[in-house]
């Protein structure tokens, strides 16, 4: 009798599962991702990366080759057919509250929690710059997650800031995109922003979750994102994405946001707040 292939095997079971979750019409699909960072090669061409195994893999292997990010040996997608079932996925397999799935699922269309991506995928161009994007920046969370032993510790601007970030880095590396076009783009589109109109970013409220997406219903999701690209960018910039990898760790011993942004950028958030102020009013002009 000829033998199966293992690898063959755990295709055939991962299939079967997501057969099965499809066909019981839930419009949900579970895709178990095997990463192995360190022997995954660097993808050749983003037209190869048409599945979301494949992209979550090429994209691994970018954090951990060229950026030095880490990433868990396994991840699990979740692959929603519409914005409802996403909300029930959130709760039931992203164990996300009810008020809050409700909340995401209006204005999200993807969440990466600790080993694990829930994508709404409803109407998704498979293997676009955008798709792509998606993946990488929910893909940079849960990197986040891996530093940090745990979600929302963070300064919720720098973490969005920084997905977005090394979301368009992996774009750049794929040919499909450039950190100088979104930079440009994004200085255009927070000329106009409230916080910068009051000379007032308050990092204070947009360094929590909650206050974050608060702020983001009022002012817009994109200038919002695009704000927090542009204060990650710049200190990435000034430091070096290293250091603000070591700002994640630091959430592994102490979850004290201030005390962990002075000890990892030498500097207070209420002075890194007037300096950035006074940089990206420099630059929007």
């Amino acid at each position: 009798m000829a033998r199966i292939p293992i690898a063959r095997v755990v295709g055939s079971v991962a299939l079967a599962l997501a057969l099965l979750v499809v066909g019981c019409g839930s419009s949900r699909l579970v895709l178990p991702v095997t990463i192995e960072p360190d022997a995954l090669p660097l993808p050749a061409d983003a037209r190869a990366l048409t599945t979301h195994e494949a992209a979550v893999r090429g994209i691994a292997a970018i954090f951990v080759h060229e950026l030095g990010l880490p990433v868990p040996e396994q991840v699990t997608v979740y692959v929603y057919g519409s914005r409802a079932v996403f909300e029930q996925g959130l709760i039931r397999d992203g164990q996300v509250s009810p008020a809050r799935a409700a909340e995401l699922s209006d204005f999200a269309i993807g969440v990466g929690r600790r080993r694990q991506l829930l994508l709404n995928d409803e109407g998704a161009e498979r293997a676009s710059r955008e798709w792509l994007r998606l993946i990488a920046h929910e893909l940079a969370h849960v990197s986040q997650i891996e530093l940090a032993q745990g979600e929302g510790r963070a300064e919720q601007w720098l973490a969005e800031g920084m997905a977005e970030w090394v979301a368009f880095t992996v774009l750049e590396r794929l040919g499909l995109d450039s950190l100088a076009r979104r930079r440009a783009a994004a200085r255009r589109g927070i000329r106009n922003h409230a916080a910068l109109r009051a000379a007032r970013l308050d990092l204070e409220t947009l360094g929590s979750p909650r206050g974050f997406t608060v702020r983001h219903l009022r002012e817009g999701s994109l200038p919002t994102y695009q704000l927090a690209f542009l204060m990650a960018d710049y200190l990435i910039e000034r430091e070096g994405l290293a250091r603000v990898t070591d700002y994640f760790r630091l959430f592994a011993a102490s979850q004290d946001r201030r005390e962990n942004f002075a000890r990892a950028f030498d500097q207070t958030l209420e002075r890194f707040e007037a300096e950035i102020l006074e940089h990206l009013q420099a630059v929007v002009e």
